[in-house]
């Protein structure tokens, strides 16, 4: 009954529910249209486009190389990151599969993660091989497969990726208990800013910084903000500077994300689209003022 009334309450989810699963003869732009006025409640303008979220649809539309394939493929982008700043700094790949029936779970070690190489979400954390819910994950896994991740938001660089299943190291943070990552968000090679992800397993939150680590006065209302939560800023933090300004060159934006486990950076994942383009911003001159260092024309 819950997901019934969240969707009766919110209709504006509803319609964009609708457009994920009955949109797919749309055109790619007409899609983000309607998706974008259902999302964010106004006219997506692609003709003059000002806010982050306005300008994340366009480089969907229009800024289409072919390396970003490889980028967003959680298998592929290993070695594209490998050779342009080194193996030290990629989580180990324990496996590759075609399908959950494939794995040989014997030859995992107790602790483990799974993901599929297109998707988003699709995520299985074993901390304890003996415990691990295999019908879950066998369940969770497939219907991650079968997910088509480039309707949901017409991400185009998901299109093509190869639908696989890999098992990477299980790493955790100083806290024992999560992985805190650092999201740098980069223009054209330079990050502008950052932020930290945390309390995934108890509640979701992300505080945005400066890149002198100041809080900054914005957040997404999907994931608020907690400004009591304080974080110090890692020694080798211009490395981690470094890494990601060598993976953003020549990019108009892109989001790097890098984990700093006891001062080892370990590289995340690269993201074009950060929540799709749909991610409110409050305040909205945030929103614009992202947009601004985006350079489109």
């Amino acid at each position: 009954m819950k997901p019934i009334l969240f969707y009766l309450t919110q209709p504006w989810r509803t319609w964009a529910l609708m457009l994920s699963h009955f949109g797919s003869f749309l055109s790619d732009k007409l899609y983000l249209k309607l998706k974008y006025r259902a999302m964010m409640g106004k006219k997506l303008d692609l003709k003059n486009p000002k806010t982050f979220n306005e300008k994340l649809q366009w480089l969907k539309l229009y800024d289409r190389k072919p390396e970003y394939t490889v980028m967003v493929d959680k298998y592929t982008v290993k070695k594209y990151v490998a050779d342009k700043i080194g193996e030290k700094y990629i989580i180990p790949t324990l496996g590759v599969w075609d399908k959950f029936e494939d794995i040989n779970f014997e030859q995992l070690p107790d602790q483990f993660v799974l993901k599929c190489t297109h998707d988003s979400g699709g995520l299985v954390i074993c901390k304890d091989k003996l415990k691990l819910d295999i019908a879950g994950a066998r369940e969770k896994m497939t219907k991650s497969l079968k997910r088509d991740f480039y309707l949901m938001g017409r991400e185009w660089p998901y299109k093509d990726v190869p639908r696989k299943i890999i098992a990477e190291k299980f790493m955790v943070d100083e806290s024992g208990i999560e992985l805190k990552d650092y999201k740098f968000f980069c223009f054209d090679g330079r990050p502008k800013f950052f932020k930290i992800d945390f309390g995934r397993f108890q509640e979701h939150r992300a505080n945005y910084y400066d890149m002198d680590g100041n809080l900054l006065p914005f957040a997404e209302v999907e994931c608020m903000p907690n400004p009591e939560r304080r974080f110090k800023l890692p020694s080798n933090f211009q490395d981690m500077i470094n890494i990601v300004s060598t993976l953003s060159t020549n990019i108009s934006f892109v989001r790097i994300d890098l984990y700093n486990i006891n001062g080892q950076i370990y590289f995340g994942e690269i993201t074009f689209y950060p929540a799709s383009g749909f991610g409110i911003i409050e305040p909205f001159e945030w929103d614009k003022k992202i947009g601004s260092w985006i350079k489109i024309f």
